[in-house]
């Protein structure tokens, strides 16, 4: 894996631990009327960011944002926090499995040699 992909992958497995948590804090706070759902969305800014190379990606800040109001309503829907989770951790479960995937090949590779 080349060092720009490492970095990537880093800065994305802290983007979706930030959006995780996030979205756990609008779960907790769904039956609260004055609170305003958190959003994180950094995957625009990581793919800009990788285009101008490692030292970007490193120097990239991830923010949390406050969601703004819904067509749907003044009240956090649960059903689409809830999908949010899921996504979230859906990706960042195929992140771990590549990397642990690129660290077996490396093993294998080191034992070979």
């Amino acid at each position: 894996m080349d060092a720009i992909t490492s970095v990537i992958i880093n800065k994305a497995l802290d983007g979706l631990s930030l959006r995780y948590a996030a979205t756990a804090d609008n779960i907790a706070n769904a039956n609260s009327r004055t609170y305003a759902p958190k959003r994180v969305a950094f995957e625009d800014s990581l793919k800009a960011a990788a285009a101008r190379g490692d030292d970007a990606v490193e120097q990239m800040a991830l923010a949390v944002t406050h969601a703004p109001a819904s067509a749907l309503g003044a009240e956090p829907r649960l059903d689409l926090e809830l999908a949010t989770a899921s996504a979230t951790s859906g990706r960042y479960s195929a992140l771990i499995e590549l990397l642990g995937r690129e660290m077996a090949i490396d093993r294998s590779v080191i034992g070979a040699q």
